[in-house]
């Protein structure tokens, strides 16, 4: 049993990927070739946003998404305590300071409450401007925009909503990436839409940020001439071949595979929500479930399960087992734990199975059985 079984995927699609493979490298057009403009349109349509701009990895989208908020030092960007380090290394490349928020145990997305208390907690101490909230849509669902955003409004921040393992999920029909100033997300291949290697995009709906986007992807070149450079940017191009591969993955993942991955969320959620706490999907919120993810009694029970669940061959993964703001990478600053129970909380009892679109339901009913029988 594979944890995200891309294989099955290609079998699936290997028609539509290899002949969109054959006609890039026949065209020999493999850096912003016809394939990335294609892309770019197809997705900024699905999303509903203006404007697309993709780029090497998501990680490169969120620090493009900073640039653009001209974030730097001196800048506080609010991001939960409860995700993968890109979200916060980001903005500290950027020389800003990432300041972590609890989460929502139900959901393990970013707490409202949460956030306007480090935004106050910032403002009182008088050392960092506030300047950006990063959301997070982890595990595949939106953060809760509709309460978020009017606290970052409150305090005149900018929202971008990181939409890495959220593209696919929506809030009553509004879709993932079309939340905030600006939205990303990856296509690292294990996420929701992936693709055969790294690669992200970023969406906005001002037609001047959009601008500004291309031409930091291309180190800051100017439209009208490629040697001409009007600021300072990065190299960071999503490869024709990468695209092209997506725009098949696409179709597929708009025809079934979103509604594949969440059929087996429901039997999963069916069949464990008596033994465990089961992810929450909030009213009027739709996952793209990058990951199921329960939510133990506590970390002995959960070596337990997943000891049984390897000697079947069935593989799970822990995210995240250390909190942000616990990290070397971010000593320097004080934290105290207590205002990140959630977050430790999740930590230590979170675990993540085996879901994908090409899922069979009795792979799915082994995992259960295990789970259930111990």
């Amino acid at each position: 049993m594979q944890f995200k079984d891309l294989k099955a995927q290609y079998l699936a699609l290997k028609n539509e990927i290899d002949a969109q493979i054959e006609e890039v490298i026949g065209s020999s057009s493999f850096i912003l070739g016809k394939q990335v403009a294609e892309l770019e349109e197809r997705l900024a349509e699905y999303v509903g946003r203006k404007y697309c701009v993709s780029c090497g990895s998501g990680t490169d989208a969120l620090i493009l998404a900073i640039m653009s908020m001209n974030a730097g030092p001196g800048d506080a960007v609010f991001v939960p305590d409860f995700t993968y380090i890109a979200s916060a290394g980001a903005a500290a490349v950027r020389g800003a300071v990432p300041v972590f928020t609890d989460i929502d145990i139900r959901t393990f997305n970013m707490s409202p409450e949460s956030l306007e208390y480090q935004i106050q907690k910032v403002m009182k101490e008088g050392k960092l401007l506030p300047k950006a909230v990063i959301t997070v849509d982890l595990f595949g669902q939106p953060a809760d925009h509709d309460s978020i955003i009017p606290v970052a409004d409150k305090y005149g921040l900018k929202v971008i909503e990181d939409a890495a393992q959220g593209f696919g999920g929506s809030i009553r029909d509004k879709k993932a990436c079309s939340f905030g100033d600006v939205s990303v997300t990856s296509f690292f291949p294990v996420k929701p839409l992936g693709c055969y290697g790294d690669g992200g995009a970023v969406f906005t709906d001002d037609e001047k940020t959009a601008r500004r986007l291309r031409s930091l992807r291309a180190n800051g070149r100017s439209e009208e001439d490629k040697y001409c450079n009007d600021i300072i940017g990065i190299n960071s191009r999503l490869d024709t071949l990468q695209a092209a591969i997506l725009i098949p993955k696409l179709k597929a993942f708009k025809e079934y595979e979103l509604d594949n991955v969440n059929r087996m969320a429901e039997y999963y959620t069916q069949r464990l929500k008596d033994g465990f706490l089961t992810p929450a999907v909030l009213p009027g919120f739709r996952s793209s479930w990058a990951q199921y993810t329960i939510l133990c009694k506590d970390a002995g029970e959960r070596d337990i399960l997943q000891k049984r669940l390897k000697d079947r061959d069935i593989p799970t993964i822990v995210y995240y087992p250390r909190c942000l703001h616990r990290q070397k990478a971010f000593e320097g600053r004080e934290y105290s734990d207590a205002d990140y129970l959630n977050s430790m909380e999740a930590s230590s009892r979170a675990l993540s199975l085996p879901i994908h679109p090409y899922l069979k339901d009795e792979e799915a009913d082994m995992v259960c059985e295990t789970i259930l029988s111990v």
